[in-house]
């Protein structure tokens, strides 16, 4: 049985985090009263995808470690960036809503998750790709 490191210890929480605040945002009465939001429901469910393809031990998915690693950071920031364009930008800025309104409690929180998130992954490189920097 594999040991897991602090570092992926950390991944493993903060992706299990934001799931689950992009899944709690989405079943919000208050925020979509006519029903799940799909887009936090499909986010929701893309982070806990790729936590499964980066810990699991599935052959196709452990032979390209790096490329899901790499995938689930460019979620991050995808993620992080929509909600700067979506809630910043339109909600925010161009309608005056307040940035603490209720909208945030699931937003701020998931968005500091999804920094620290990017942290342990930038820090959790495979020793193939350390190989391949000391190289280059």
């Amino acid at each position: 049985m594999k040991k897991f490191t602090g570092i992926q210890i950390g991944i493993a929480v903060t992706v299990l985090i934001t799931a689950t605040l992009h899944l709690a945002a989405a079943f919000d009465k208050i925020l979509f009263p006519e029903g799940p939001d799909m887009l936090f429901l499909l986010n929701g469910l893309g982070y806990l995808g790729l936590l499964g393809a980066y810990f699991l031990p599935i052959p196709f998915f452990q032979s390209r470690h790096n490329l899901v690693r790499w995938a689930l950071i460019a979620f991050a920031i995808v993620t992080i960036v929509a909600w700067l364009v979506i809630w910043v930008g339109f909600y925010v800025i161009r309608d005056a809503a307040p940035f603490f309104g209720y909208d945030s409690i699931y937003g701020v929180p998931a968005k500091i998750d999804e920094l620290i998130l990017l942290a342990l992954l930038w820090r959790d490189k495979s020793k193939s790709e350390m190989a391949f920097e000391r190289v280059s």
